[in-house]
């Protein structure tokens, strides 16, 4: 059994099968990895994947078990080299952070600018997409860190910390008589067209749960995954805007007016998840003080390996 045969089989099933986007991934020919595959199913003596003639089809149920210690092994592996990495080159390497997009465009900017101040041999990658895209990359290996919303907290594989909590508003353009209408309630905003995140992104799900509990239906005309669609639809005048409280720059969107919502939904939390198995490199450790202050070096240390921490931790929403 040999390294790279594992690591054949790992991104033939991430690639769902198809050899020929395995072999561009991995530099080398799709014959040499169905080679392989072979020769490491003779020795182990059954199929990791099941066939079609001579075309994978699926994984075998043997398959399963055998791809999930082979992803552990390649994990071990590259928690060696990072303990190597740390120890020969402590501030310099990589973070590949996945985030949504309000995440990245107003959460993220001040920690990113103070991590590269403190860091700056160290080559950050910024990777968007939904909560649940988020999640899925670093639940794979492709992230080191992922910020989202609760979804992200969901995932067994990850270990995830409270960042904080924020909730929403409603925007609208100047002079819009729902601000004739004050205080605000759930029955105003459901007379308006409204303009909101995908229900299965952003703590959309609980907005919807909100109006269900109250008995109505928001008129809903469009939903989007970026804030900024948000507003920028919402100042066409299709629309009233509900959206992220941090999502919302007086000075940016000096064409709308905002009143708080916070009084109608309950908060919402962003968390920030890297794998239960990982091996964080000392810079990695900082950068998730950066966003989540209330947790030191120890308690960071202390979760990874499954010790209870303070009730800061266990207690935070």
């Amino acid at each position: 059994m040999k390294l790279h045969q594992l690591r054949y089989v790992c991104e033939v099933a991430h690639q769902g099968m198809n050899m020929s986007l395995a072999a561009e991934n991995l530099h080398t020919s799709q014959s040499g990895i169905s080679k392989q595959i072979q020769l490491l199913e003779e020795e182990l003596n059954l199929h990791i994947f099941q066939r079609n003639g001579k075309r994978l089809i699926g994984v075998t149920d043997s398959g399963k078990t055998i791809l999930n210690l082979a992803e552990r092994a390649l994990r071990e592996i590259e928690n060696i080299r990072l303990v190597s990495d740390e120890f020969s080159q402590k501030e310099a390497g990589t973070l590949t952070i996945a985030t949504t997009h309000t995440q990245a465009q107003y959460r993220l900017p001040t920690a990113v600018k103070s991590f590269i101040g403190r860091y700056p041999d160290v080559k950050l990658h910024i990777h968007q997409g939904t909560p649940t895209q988020v999640a899925d990359q670093v639940a794979s290996g492709e992230a080191d860190v992922g910020i989202a919303t609760e979804v992200i907290s969901t995932y067994d594989k990850l270990l995830c910390f409270p960042c904080y909590q924020w909730n929403r508003c409603v925007i609208a353009p100047h002079g819009h008589p729902l601000f004739n209408d004050l205080p605000l309630t759930l029955e105003t905003i459901a007379r308006y067209p409204l303009i909101t995140y995908d229900f299965t992104f952003t703590g959309g799900s609980l907005v919807n749960r909100v109006f269900s509990r109250a008995g109505l239906t928001p008129n809903v005309v469009l939903t989007a995954i970026d804030a900024d669609v948000i507003k920028t639809y919402v100042n066409l005048g299709l629309g009233i805007g509900l959206l992220a409280n941090i999502a919302y720059d007086p000075e940016r969107d000096s064409s709308l007016d905002v009143v708080d919502a916070s009084h109608l939904f309950p908060p919402s939390t962003s968390y920030l998840g890297v794998r239960r198995d990982a091996y964080l490199r000392g810079y990695m450790y900082e950068f998730i003080q950066l966003l989540a202050p209330q947790f030191d070096h120890k308690a960071i240390e202390y979760a990874l390996k499954g010790i209870a921490i303070n009730r800061l931790f266990l207690g935070f929403v």
